[in-house]
């Protein structure tokens, strides 16, 4: 029989998303699921339950009665108390938890014997589980929001303009934190027209960094800080010291400081000091986004916008749900994609397999025990072509345990002596005409080959495609086959010739329109 997927209205305090939006809906019917939803549970987020109804969904008024139905839970904020005395045994829940920051939550839904899927605990360096990665997905939203916030809060333009009042200089972002919502931070400030400035301990974000248009900034400190699941790990106190000094000067020079480093189960590492603040312009802003776990500004506080020393400190800490239909499409799709992997029968019945490290990792209760934390992931198989070098070397000796090396300079000495005797052979019985054009060819082939051998892998497939198309001059050649004489001649071209320069003519028309048309759309993928 078919599970119910329940998505009760979220009760936190401000929240305005949605677990599932009425697009996901018709995606889960199809998995063979009955969805539930509660009445108002999307009009924050703009969808009506009319639209929900459309979808397939079923519309129940009260929350009591939702959780009583459903076999499924979906939500965003981890259940209150209230709701997790809503829960019955054999139920399953599938939500944001943070298993570390909330113990009595997790004794609670033990205490109810239900199975609860924490999305916040995905695997997430499993390449197969970056689409069922809420966190990224709402990181990405938290850091286009700082951005807008930041315009906001601030007194001018982020682009530099010149008007005839006189010239407007570009602000100047400092980005603390190149993750996932640090870059999506750099991305919507540059688009705005700032110049953008970003740090992290990850040495190998800088390239991130300079690709969407910023300037990374290092510590002049050497320590490798990557951490695992893709986070950044805590530092050396001489580090520390080192990154202080650097953001103090930054502090000095720019006009927006993004706050975006968040350590795993940890309080958010102070970065920005108060002496650093009273450094600052007036008319500055500070976007705090670990404002939720203590702040990486000295003088934020959650949930507010202060203004001190003259700069204003924003510390919301709802900015995915100041977005909140995006955010709920995003969320809702991650929730989709984990449903797939929980009923691949599609039957809408879930199955929580295990032995699977994306689903185990996710599970932090099982029937009522505590499954977390999970176990370390296994580590990869070794790949079967280790080997393969001493078995090539072992086959490539002979018998008498002698290299295969002196047999492999006798042919190669063969092929060139073969190809010395062909070359004069055509030498000695071709036509002069045809050894010209012929050295022609062989250097043109020569020429081509070094060039294309120099180019970037990337760039293969337009140049191949211009030079396919330019390559198309042999169609001269066929034209002058086909045209006919000005001067009646005794060597006027055979009926057999004419055919195949009219096929030629056709094959050349189709390699250069196709040329230039691949060409265009490979150029357009550049282009926003």
């Amino acid at each position: 029989m078919p599970q119910v997927i329940g998505v009760p209205r979220e009760t936190a305090p401000g929240e305005k998303r949605v677990a599932t939006v009425p697009e996901v809906v018709a995606k889960l019917v199809k998995l063979g699921f009955k969805v539930a939803v509660e009445s108002g549970a999307g009009d924050a987020a703009n969808f009506s339950d009319e639209t929900y109804r459309a979808a397939g969904a079923q519309v129940v008024q009260g929350a009591a009665r939702l959780w009583a139905e459903a076999d499924i839970v979906f939500k965003v904020r981890a259940p209150s108390a209230e709701e997790a005395a809503l829960m019955r045994e054999g139920q399953s829940l599938v939500s944001f938890i943070w298993p570390a920051q909330n113990p009595q939550l997790m004794q609670q839904l033990a205490a109810r014997k239900v199975t609860v899927l924490a999305i916040d605990s995905l695997p997430r360096m499993l390449s197969r589980a970056q689409k069922m990665d809420a966190l990224t997905s709402m990181a990405g939203v938290t850091g286009y929001r700082a951005v807008i916030e930041a315009a906001n809060a601030f007194g001018r333009f982020f682009n530099g303009q010149i008007t005839a009042a006189g010239k407007i200089p570009p602000a100047k972002i400092f980005i603390a934190g190149a993750g996932v919502a640090g870059l999506a931070a750099i991305g919507t400030a540059v688009g705005l027209g700032a110049i953008v400035r970003a740090n992290d301990t990850r040495a190998e974000v800088a390239d991130q960094v300079v690709s969407l248009g910023g300037e990374f900034v290092k510590v002049d400190y050497a320590e490798e800080g990557a951490g695992g699941g893709g986070y950044a790990k805590v530092m050396s106190e001489g580090f520390q010291q080192a990154q202080r000094e650097m953001y103090a000067r930054q502090a000095r020079e720019v006009d927006v400081i993004i706050t975006t480093a968040l350590i795993p189960g940890k309080p958010a590492p102070r970065l920005i000091t108060a002496d650093m603040v009273k450094s600052m312009k007036p008319g500055s802003v500070i976007v705090d986004l670990a404002a939720e776990q203590g702040g990486n500004c000295e003088l934020t506080e959650p949930n507010q916008v202060v203004v001190k020393h003259g700069v204003t400190i924003i510390g919301y800490t709802d900015l995915p749900s100041r977005l909140a239909k995006q955010s709920s499409t995003l969320y809702s799709t991650n929730l989709f994609r984990l449903s797939e992997e929980l009923c691949k029968t599609k039957d809408g019945v879930i199955n929580v397999n295990m032995d699977d490290d994306a689903i185990r990792g996710l599970t932090v209760i099982k029937d009522g025990a505590i499954t977390w934390p999970p176990p370390a992931p296994k580590p990869p198989a070794a790949p079967p072509s280790a080997a393969r070098p001493a078995a090539v070397q072992a086959k490539a000796s002979g018998a008498h345990g002698k290299s295969s090396a002196p047999a492999s300079a006798k042919a190669t000495a063969i092929t060139f002596a073969v190809a010395a005797l062909a070359f004069w052979f055509i030498g000695a019985n071709a036509p002069a005409a045809f050894i010209g054009h012929f050295t022609v060819f062989v250097l043109a082939c020569f020429v081509g080959y070094m060039v294309i051998w120099n180019v970037t892998p990337a760039l293969h497939t337009p140049l191949m495609s211009v030079t396919n198309a330019i390559s198309s001059i042999i169609a001269i050649g066929a034209l002058v086959q086909v045209a006919p004489p000005m001067v009646e001649t005794a060597n006027r071209p055979t009926a057999w010739i004419v055919g195949l320069a009219l096929v030629s003519i056709a094959l050349v028309a189709i390699n250069m329109f196709g040329g230039f048309a691949v060409t265009q759309r490979m150029l357009q993928m550049f282009r926003k």
